[in-house]
Formats: C-alpha cells, structure tokens, sequence
C-alpha cells in the first residue's frame, strides 16, 4: 500500500475515534516509523510501505485510537523548537506553555541571572530559557526522580550546559536559595473537572494536573513561599488556567507583589500571571 493510502486510512480510523487533530497524528506516527520528517512525507507519499513498516504504524495508530498521546508512543514532543524526549512521568509539553517562555525571556534583565523553573517534567522551561539566554544560571526542580532523570537527559542530548535538575518538592532542597526569576506551570486543575475524562490527560500523571482548592493550592503554596526565594526586584511568572486569571492576580496581590498582571496565550486566553519582589 502508497504511504498516502496508508496515511487517508489512518486518519480515518482515527477521526472515527475523536482524536482531535486525526491527519497530524498519522503523520507523526508515519514519520516516526520511517524516521523521516513531514516534508519528506508531503514529497514522496506515492512510495509504498513495507510490510514492516504499515504492521509497525497500525500498531501505532491501534494504540493511538485507544487514546494513549502521540507523543507517548513516539517518545518525543517539540517545545521551543527543542525535540524533548517524553515519559508517562511527565506532563506532555504543550504549546500554551511557549507563553510562559516568552514572559520569562520579556522580564529576564539584560545582565545573567538565576532562573529557578519549580516542576520542571521534562525541562521543558527551563532547556527553553536557557538555550537563549545562555549567561544564565537554571535551574530545574521536580518532586519525582524519573521527571529528574528524564529532563537531564533532555539537557545532555541537547547539550544545553547552563541548566542542571534538582529532586526537589516546590523549596524543599534549595533553603537560602534566591533567584532573579522563579518560573511554574504547577497542577492547577480541579479534581471535579470533566476535561480530565477526556484526551491525553487520561494518560497523563494526576499528580502533575490537578491540585486542591478548586485548583488553586499549588499556585497559591508557591506564591507564598517564592516571594522570600526571589532576589528583590524578581519576578514570579505562574501559569494556570485560562479561567483563573483573576483568582491569581488576587493570590499575588494579597502576598505582597507588586506590577501583577496576566498575559494571554495563543488563543487569546488568559494564561500567565506576574508579580514582582
């Protein structure tokens, strides 16, 4: 069978089963397999598969209709334009989450700094940030070993040399430790919260997603223990969900930071709030 034919199948089965975006998985899935990329697929789609290769996708793609995320069955996901190597120990890396980069690098002075990026998963924040602001010192913080040794596998592959990963739950291992930016996208879903019935975050750690107080525990823990870890003048930079821009802004004021204000992300919802030491 063409790779083209192979590819309007899948995405059939897969549209069939509610994958919200069934043509861009096939893809991914397919160049996984033939280890090329896109363009080499849009280029030479006429090409038959063989035998192994259409066996090895629909097993892919049957595991992928189950719902398991792409990126768990290929084992990486880009972020930043930096292909990081995932695991079920981790949050997927998601888009959204680039907002919160280009905050940090907006509100990084001109001077290096330290950069502490609490929950780190893959590294994702943190293997962004320093790969353009390369003077800085970063650092990565996560409560769970494999999400440790995942990200500094990350980090070597990448050979980005200015971050280092840390075990460590929120502040627990960094006393009398203050940094120029302290950066977070923390569980911040509600345990009653339908979405988590639905897509990848089925398969995704609950830990790494959801958070007491209606979602705001977490935010609301690192928001009063990080305005004594930040230098004076720092900055604090919190993502959340796009419905709690205001509850977040309220948390910062009542613990003492100045300049808070949400930005918004891709799709025009508010994402990311700041406060300043």
């Amino acid at each position: 069978m063409r790779l083209d034919a192979l590819l309007a199948k899948a995405a059939g089965r897969l549209t069939h089963a509610g994958s919200p975006s069934p043509r861009l998985d096939a893809e991914v899935l397919l160049c996984h397999v033939l280890e090329v990329d896109r363009t080499w697929l849009y280029t030479w789609g006429d090409k038959p598969a063989s035998p192994f290769q259409r066996a090895r996708f629909e097993a892919l793609v049957a595991v992928r209709v189950m719902g398991r995320p792409v990126a768990y069955l290929t084992g990486v996901r880009e972020f930043w334009g930096l292909p990081l190597c995932t695991s079920p120990h981790t949050l997927i890396p998601r888009p959204d989450t680039e907002t919160l980069v280009e905050v940090l690098l907006e509100l990084a002075p001109g001077s290096p700094g330290r950069l502490l990026d609490l929950g780190t998963g893959t590294g994702a924040i943190a293997l962004a940030f320093a790969s353009e602001r390369t003077g800085w010192d970063v650092l990565g913080v996560d409560r769970v070993p494999e999400a440790v040794a995942l990200a500094e596998a990350n980090a070597r592959r990448l050979g980005i040399a200015n971050v280092r990963f840390l075990l460590s739950d929120w502040f627990s291992a960094l006393e009398g430790q203050r940094y120029t930016l302290l950066a977070a996208n923390p569980p911040y879903i509600d345990e009653q919260d339908p979405h988590l019935a639905q897509g990848d975050v089925r398969f995704e750690p609950k830990s790494a997603l959801v958070a007491a107080e209606a979602g705001l525990a977490d935010l609301r823990h690192i928001a009063k223990a990080g305005i004594q870890r930040l230098e004076p003048g720092g900055w604090l930079v919190l993502e959340h969900g796009h419905e709690q821009g205001a509850a977040v802004r309220e948390l910062l004021a009542a613990c003492g930071y100045g300049e808070v204000s949400s930005r918004q992300d891709l799709g025009g919802r508010e994402r990311v709030t700041v406060g300043r030491r």
